[in-house]
């Protein structure tokens, strides 16, 4: 069986744009270095339908595998970088979303 894909979508916002630069000029090529991909952020997006209560910086990024997900999230070089957006930023949540396995 054919690994899926998995998605990263996080919301949070920005309270300190020089820290939050420091975790963006490393975020790329570690998110490179485990196969992931960018892509989007929208800094106004709109809620049409439900809790309304996502405010700030939405962003979407994905992996070939959970297992390449996972890699990434606990990869110490990542994990010493993530402490530049934990201090520039207010998350209110990182969510982990499985996609669905290629159909045969």
């Amino acid at each position: 069986m054919a690994d899926a894909p998995c998605y990263f979508v996080g919301n949070f916002h920005v309270h300190d744009a020089d820290k939050y630069r420091e975790y963006e000029k490393g975020f790329f090529p570690l998110l490179k270095k485990h196969g992931g991909s960018f892509l989007t952020f929208d800094d106004s997006s709109e809620c049409v339908e439900g809790d309304e209560g996502r405010e700030g910086r939405m962003v979407m990024f994905q992996f070939p595998s959970e297992a390449a997900a996972r890699g990434w999230w606990a990869d110490p070089e990542y994990q010493a970088l993530s402490e530049h957006r934990r201090a520039g930023t207010t998350m209110k949540f990182l969510q982990l979303i499985h996609g669905l396995p290629p159909r045969e």
